[in-house]
């Protein structure tokens, strides 16, 4: 993707269901799992890297032992961060203690992370601050072992305000304002009321306090709690928690929107957000790795059996589209499938816009994402070329010279890689938007790639979201090379609307599409519109967040997505920029097409999966006409 969007974050839990005397002598070190967690969070790390997290939970360690350990960082390399203080002390404590450092029954006691159960998290915040307190593993801690609880998550609720309204009603007093503090207070309210039910069983039946603990751990219900902590969550949410005793749980949304799956064998049960990097870290099958279905709980007994539990009815599946678009890894088999079939499918649209030219036009994509798209982009344009080689061939059959063949069947599509992505530059960059002079140079281009003023250059991206990377930076660096017209496509959609479920598109006004169905109403004097979308939408705003409809449909009814494309692209062809400009967008249709299970399309239909998106782009509105910044959320 040519524009920097921040999204959804990442998690891993592994359980180990052998003592680490197992581990020891089958693979040589008890120090398998912790390696295992380390392997799946770099996997990850491009789902966040505001911070990074990691608990280990001992089970049954001795009385005045330390069961939970964690470590969290915001270092500029977080992940390598936790992990370089995590061998630190384990260095450390070799030193001191060579002889008995590989004992596997010595660090359980004595060594920190040397334990059954690690929960690993990546972080991109998308509300509150960046601090360390706001990095998961985030803790909620007791005396007793079941009352202590750890959650680490990739979500984002749209109702806090609600959730955390609750929790005042409860007579709690959060310290904080965020989805990650509610949910925590939240499922640590029916955690201890879980816990206080049981003792309050087992006093009745005459045990002692020191027996009732024992107890409790054993019949403790994660499937009850979950249920009843997370009947009024709006948005999109893949949690793990952790139990101090050992239970342990991983639930998913019940419309499926973010993901999570998971393995299991009699070594081992593994969840991750991608399933590549279950694979690559365990050597499986894809088959092998399944997704969390929608609603449901990984949930991991003390003693480590474990189920697929239902803690919510399953919605319609909305999983997201753009996970498939960009965000998750490519190497997933059917990531790579769909995204190739993404670009093939623009082949009717970019033939058009060529007017069919292909021996004037050249044909590449922005690194290092679309790339797979690009794939898919080129075997549609030699499909188109196979036929009509095949009609040419045909036509000429009966005289036919061997030159002739020759001539039609070394006609193909030309390709270069005509763009060059500086990822230094990138780096340094993103530490200050404002430097527009710097943007200019994110890119390299391959000058000599194109014949000035004869080629058309088609180059593909992920999505356009914002269109500010094109303007200042794509198109300025492209028309160096002197093309006689510059088609940049899309792979997704026009981007319309904000989203309330943990990617970092949440403000209206920033959409270039946004953008230029305002100037199109401006343009033919129907501001009217703008004016009763406003009232609309302030009016849902006191209405229950279910009862709500998304007002913001009405701005663009009027125009197709080829009008709002027509205008993106003048915008986009500013002063500086010689070529002629066409800015080509997938259809929904399509998109439906090359990812027909992950119908999550709100960014750009606008059908929110949950009752709070639609208040959330409502208030987006209302926010954008009333001049106010930040998520409406």
């Amino acid at each position: 993707m040519s524009e920097l969007i921040k999204h959804e974050c990442g998690i891993a839990l592994i359980r180990l269901r052998k003592p680490l005397s197992y581990y020891q002598q089958k693979y040589g070190t008890w120090r398998y799992g912790i390696n295992k967690i380390y392997l799946l969070m770099e996997k990850q790390h491009n789902r966040g890297q505001d911070g990074a997290g990691l608990v280990n939970l001992k089970i049954d360690v001795s009385h005045g032992r330390k069961y939970f350990n964690r470590v969290r960082s915001i270092a500029s390399a977080p992940l390598q961060d936790i992990f370089s203080q995590i061998k630190k002390d384990f260095q450390k404590i070799e030193e001191k203690n060579h002889h008995l450092f590989e004992d596997s029954i010595w660090a359980k006691e004595n060594v920190p992370f040397a334990g059954e159960v690690y929960l690993g998290h990546l972080r991109y915040g998308t509300f509150g601050g960046n601090g360390i307190e706001n990095v998961h593993p985030v803790m909620r801690e007791n005396n007793w072992k079941s009352r202590n609880l750890v959650l680490a998550g990739n979500f984002n609720l749209t109702n806090v305000d609600e959730l955390y309204n609750s929790l005042l009603t409860l007579g709690q007093h959060p310290k904080d304002y965020s989805d990650t503090v509610t949910i925590l207070e939240n499922v640590g309210h029916f955690l201890d009321d879980e816990n206080q039910g049981l003792f309050d069983l087992y006093k009745k039946r005459d045990y002692s306090n020191k027996e009732i603990s024992p107890l409790i751990e054993k019949n403790l219900d994660i499937t009850n709690i979950l249920k009843a902590s997370s009947k009024r969550w709006d948005g999109g949410y893949v949690i793990g928690g952790l139990i101090g005793h050992g239970d342990s749980f991983v639930m998913r949304d019940p419309w499926g929107i973010r993901p999570a799956f998971y393995y299991y064998d009699d070594e081992v049960i593994v969840v991750a957000s991608e399933r590549p990097v279950i694979q690559t870290s365990f050597n499986l099958r894809e088959e092998q790795v399944r997704p969390i279905p929608p609603g449901a709980a990984v949930v991991i007994k003390k003693d480590g059996q474990f189920s697929i539990e239902q803690i919510r009815e399953a919605e319609t599946i909305r999983s997201c589209s753009f996970e498939r678009i960009y965000f998750s890894r490519g190497s997933d088999v059917d990531i790579y499938t769909e995204r190739k079939k993404l670009g093939e499918l623009l082949t009717p649209q970019i033939l058009e816009s060529i007017n069919y030219d292909l021996d004037n036009t050249v044909f590449s994509y922005i690194p290092n994402t679309a790339e797979s798209a690009f794939y898919g982009m080129i075997k549609g344009v030699e499909d188109y070329v196979k036929l009509k080689q095949v009609d040419k061939i045909w036509e000429k059959k009966d005289n036919l010279s061997k030159e002739d063949l020759l001539s039609i069947i070394a006609r193909r599509p030309r390709v270069e890689k005509v763009a060059i992505k500086d990822i230094k530059m990138r780096t340094f960059i993103s530490q200050d938007n404002t430097r527009d002079d710097l943007v200019a140079h994110v890119y390299d281009i391959t000058y000599g790639s194109l014949r000035r003023n004869v080629d058309n250059l088609v180059i593909i991206d992920d999505s356009i979201v914002r269109g500010t990377t094109l303007e200042k930076s794509i198109l300025r660096i492209l028309d160096r090379l002197d093309p006689k017209k510059i088609v940049i496509v899309s792979s997704s959609p026009q981007i319309r609307y904000p989203d309330c479920y943990g990617i970092d598109m949440a403000v209206l006004g920033d959409f270039i599409a946004f953008k230029a169905v305002i100037q199109l109403l401006k343009d033919e004097g129907k501001e009217h519109i703008l004016e009763e979308t406003y009232q609309k939408c302030k009016a849902e705003l006191i209405l229950p967040k279910e009862k709500a409809i998304n007002h913001v449909k009405d701005i663009y009814k009027d125009y197709t997505p080829e009008q709002i494309s027509k205008k993106i692209s003048q915008m986009l062809k500013t002063k500086f920029i010689n070529a002629e400009v066409e800015i080509v967008y997938q259809t929904v249709e399509n998109l439906h097409i090359a990812c027909p299970n992950d119908l999550g399309d709100w960014y750009f239909t606008g059908n929110y999966p949950t009752p709070g998106g639609n208040k959330v782009v409502n208030q987006a509105f209302v926010n954008f006409i009333e001049g106010v910044g930040g998520r409406a959320y």
